[in-house]
């Protein structure tokens, strides 16, 4: 499978501005007040085998990743008003970077040209948040790349050009708008990380007192931190913070977007409290067996409870197109959690029959593979033990991680 470009503009709204310093600004300021950040600093360190690139910047932006030809370069564009520094730390010696350079434009955007000495691609880039005394970050880091495929993604870029220079203005727009995640223009594929509950909805509880709200958001920022650093995926999550989405919400923020995976996050809890171990849930009108049953109600009920009725699915599948489209992502969707579990067999312990299937409404997006991870139950001793640990979720978000990494390389 390609990807095709995208440029990607997650407006979370509810979800996401309550946590957002760009937001706590400008809430402060008003919309149409807002102040686009300063670029205050910026240095480059370059070897033959990797370069890095660091924008420091008056707070956070978004941001895109261009490929140029003949000379090789690579174009890096931030959202910013103006330039700060006078002088800028330059590579020294030989290695990827042989030059650097800057330009401002009157679409308040600051492009940071860099000079390759070969051919290189962009590994990875992110924006790190403000700390301490530090300014927000924006990183990028850059291998060597064959000359096809640094030609590859000068050709992409070219065909994307028209689409970008839009997007690019509408980015000017709502760079600082409630509920906006900062962005970036890639070719790589979206993940949409669902911590399950929040809010109102505190989902299962453990004898403990835990919650599982809390657990699977948790979790779910760890697996998102794991997917970014290995720098081929662009992740979101439809709740950040300890607030309510509603479930048509988490499927209309995937499907709007067009992820290309979205993974439920859970840790229920069970009457038999014997049940225990991970589990990946695909979709299916026909559960399982009973427990499945009765967690897929459970989690459509809460819809219900909170004032949100969930869309009549049926309504949804009036073509025989979507129910081919339904059909091949069940399959992907199948195909990724199977990868999943591989990953996981080694060092997890698992449900027996762990890859099953239940009619959990965050599931029914027609034309998005999703998956829901169980990862354990509150109701039972051990499996809390483990969701309480550190070096238990540290190990089983990367067994989860790598399986996507590998999910998406076999269907490249």
């Amino acid at each position: 499978m390609e990807y095709l470009k995208k440029s990607i503009l997650l407006f979370l709204a509810v979800f996401l501005f309550m946590s957002s310093p760009l937001n706590a600004q400008q809430t402060e300021q008003g919309v149409n007040n807002a102040i686009l950040p300063s670029l205050i600093e910026a240095r480059v360190s370059s070897t033959e085998q990797r370069a890095r690139l660091v924008l420091d910047l008056s707070a956070k932006t978004v941001f895109a990743l261009t490929s140029f030809n003949e000379p090789l370069r690579i174009a890096i564009d931030v959202k910013a008003t103006d330039i700060k520094f006078t002088n800028t730390i330059l590579p020294t010696g030989e290695g990827l970077i042989s030059s650097i350079d800057f330009e401002t434009t009157n679409d308040n955007r600051i492009r940071t040209w860099l000079v390759l000495s070969d051919f290189a691609q962009v590994q990875q880039a992110y924006i790190l948040d403000p700390f301490d005394n530090q300014p927000a970050r924006l990183v990028v880091d850059i291998i060597p790349a064959s000359k096809e495929r640094f030609l590859a993604n000068v050709a992409q870029d070219i065909a994307f050009s028209q689409n970008r220079a839009k997007e690019i203005a509408k980015l000017a727009d709502n760079s600082n708008a409630p509920g906006t995640l900062n962005s970036q223009i890639t070719s790589r594929p979206l993940i949409i990380i669902d911590p399950g509950h929040g809010g109102i909805d505190s989902g299962a509880q453990g004898t403990s007192g835990h919650k599982e709200k809390e657990i699977v958001l948790n979790f779910a920022l760890l697996l998102q931190k794991l997917l970014i650093e290995a720098g081929s995926f662009d992740v979101a999550l439809t709740r950040n913070n300890d607030s309510f989405v509603s479930l048509p919400d988490r499927l209309a923020l995937a499907r709007t977007n067009k992820a290309d995976l979205f993974i439920s996050i859970h840790a229920d809890s069970f009457e038999q409290a014997d049940v225990g171990g991970t589990s990946i849930y695909t979709i299916d009108e026909e559960a399982t067996d009973v427990l499945d049953k009765i967690l897929a109600e459970n989690e459509n009920r809460v819809d219900i409870i909170a004032g949100l009725a969930p869309p009549n699915i049926d309504d949804q599948a009036v073509s025989i197109l979507v129910d081919l489209m339904r059909r091949q992502m069940r399959k992907q969707a199948f195909r990724v959690a199977s990868t999943i579990v591989d990953q996981l067999k080694p060092s997890v312990r698992l449900r027996r029959f762990p890859i099953r299937k239940a009619d959990f409404f965050v599931l029914q997006s027609p034309d998005i593979p999703s998956i829901l991870i169980e990862l354990g139950f509150l109701s039972n001793v051990k499996d809390v033990e483990n969701l309480t640990t550190s070096e238990w979720n540290g190990r089983v978000a990367n067994s989860i991680a790598r399986g996507v990494a590998v999910y998406f390389d076999e269907i490249k």
